[in-house]
């Protein structure tokens, strides 16, 4: 069996990190790059950046940030954010990222994962989606960072970009983001036993438990989280510890 692994996700606007809830109510937490030798230093598995505006504001992606980031530490990390052409794909492999995370772009242009799967590797193209319930058991794909409802079914989309060849899926539940109430388990499950990949869960952690359940319960091969690890409430080695307790396998 493969270890579980323990991903902070770094939201960046303006070259600061961010944190907020629900997409709003956006605060500054801290310089991107001290951040990202922390967790490296702390035992996280990988990162996520994302550029929460770039998409919205329709600009380039922060690469300054990325060759910084890609310097200071020996983990894995994906980018995404402002992704939406091969160009863009290419250029923040080449400075330094190992996976690319494709949001909006692959919702509107679905060809963009199977280019870039072809061009890359599966391995390096992560399908991000951000899901809202709008009414009982359905759950639909919103882009530009939660501001607009496509009405795609999120786990027909989520299908589709295996078939197209992304190599993992993020799936964050914009009902929960910030909450600290736990993950969304029902969405999470339902999407990793809809496709073969792996599966990261994102949006609600808050205590210990929520990430043992998520791993255990919903079936999620990692679990992603920011504020808990942002403002020191959950550190990384006590959080493995009590998985390892919990017989979850993880890097140690």
């Amino acid at each position: 069996m493969l270890a579980k692994r323990i991903i902070p996700c770094l939201d960046v606007d303006k070259g600061r990190v961010v944190k907020g809830r629900k997409f709003q109510n956006i605060q500054d937490v801290a310089d991107p790059v001290d951040l990202a030798k922390r967790y490296n230093d702390a035992g996280a598995d990988e990162l996520v950046f994302y550029d929460i505006t770039a998409s919205n504001e329709e600009r380039n992606i922060f690469l300054d940030v990325v060759e910084q980031v890609a310097r200071e530490i020996s983990i894995p990390f994906s980018v995404g954010g402002g992704i939406r052409s091969i160009d863009d794909i290419n250029s923040v492999l080449r400075s330094g990222a190992e996976k690319v995370s494709v949001n909006s772009a692959a919702v509107n242009n679905p060809d963009l994962i199977k280019e870039a799967a072809l061009k890359f590797g599966s391995q390096c193209i992560v399908l991000s989606i951000d899901a809202k319930e709008t009414s009982t058991g359905r759950w639909e794909v919103f882009i530009n960072g939660g501001r607009k409802n496509t009405g795609i079914d999120a786990m027909d989309w989520a299908k589709r970009g295996e078939q197209l060849g992304a190599g993992e899926i993020v799936i964050n539940a914009i009902d929960t983001d910030g909450e600290k109430n736990g993950y969304n388990l029902e969405l999470t499950k339902a999407i990793a036993d809809a496709v073969n990949i792996p599966v990261v869960a994102s949006g609600g952690a808050g205590a210990l438990e929520h990430f043992s359940t998520v791993l255990k319960e919903a079936n999620a091969d990692a679990a992603l989280a920011a504020s808990v690890f942002h403002y020191g409430e959950i550190p990384i080695p006590e959080l493995k510890a009590f998985l390892v307790e919990e017989d979850i396998i993880v890097r140690r």
